[in-house]
């Protein structure tokens, strides 16, 4: 697999944020999202082997992996390897390919209001992720079986566009409870 970066942090949004977790970021994506901060083209081939070993490595049960994509990568026999190590496998998602089905946790993060062909495919989510960037409201994506649904304004580098995303978050969610506000902390906080 072609592996990003693995690396030691803190959750910093969703329902998750503030828990200690491994982060495997995974290299390459289907999708071009605007406001993707993540260099696709970049990262190491590294075996299942050695994944598990590296984060193996620090102290924290849970595993978070994301991309890029990565359901375009990640293997059932992976997830076996961490569940057998004691680890809890969370995999962010853009739902456009399916999952292993060992999978602990499931973020649906749609990005079908920011590029074409991103319709999500699995029908069971715990969690959904939607970025707002100031256009178009998320849609409720009642179609699936989902557990906890947040919305998150998206940065998009403009200081008073963001004053005006968050404020229009905000009073979405105010008029539909079912949803609940995700910071991206790990921003504020400056850490990675």
């Amino acid at each position: 697999m072609k592996v990003n970066e693995i690396f030691y942090s803190l959750q910093g949004e969703g329902f998750h944020t503030g828990t200690p977790a491994v982060f495997l970021r995974l290299s390459g994506c289907n999708l071009r999202c605007p406001f993707c901060d993540t260099r696709h083209e970049s990262g190491e081939e590294m075996t299942e082997s050695e994944i598990v070993d590296r984060i193996c490595a620090f102290p924290t049960r849970t595993i978070v992996i994301t991309g890029g994509e990565p359901s375009l990568f990640l293997t059932e026999t992976l997830v076996d390897a961490l569940h057998r190590k004691g680890r809890k496998v969370n995999v962010e998602t853009n739902g456009t390919h399916r999952l292993p089905d060992n999978v602990d946790w499931v973020t649906l993060s749609p990005k079908d209001a920011f590029t074409e062909h991103a319709i999500p495919v699995m029908q069971r989510y715990d969690e959904l992720k939607v970025v707002y960037d100031g256009r178009k409201m998320p849609d409720e994506y009642r179609q699936f079986d989902i557990k906890h649904r947040f919305l998150q304004p998206c940065d998009v580098g403009d200081e008073a566009k963001n004053r005006e995303i968050i404020r229009e978050t905000i009073e979405y969610i105010k008029q539909n409870p079912q949803w609940r506000l995700s910071l991206q902390t790990h921003k504020f906080l400056d850490i990675p």
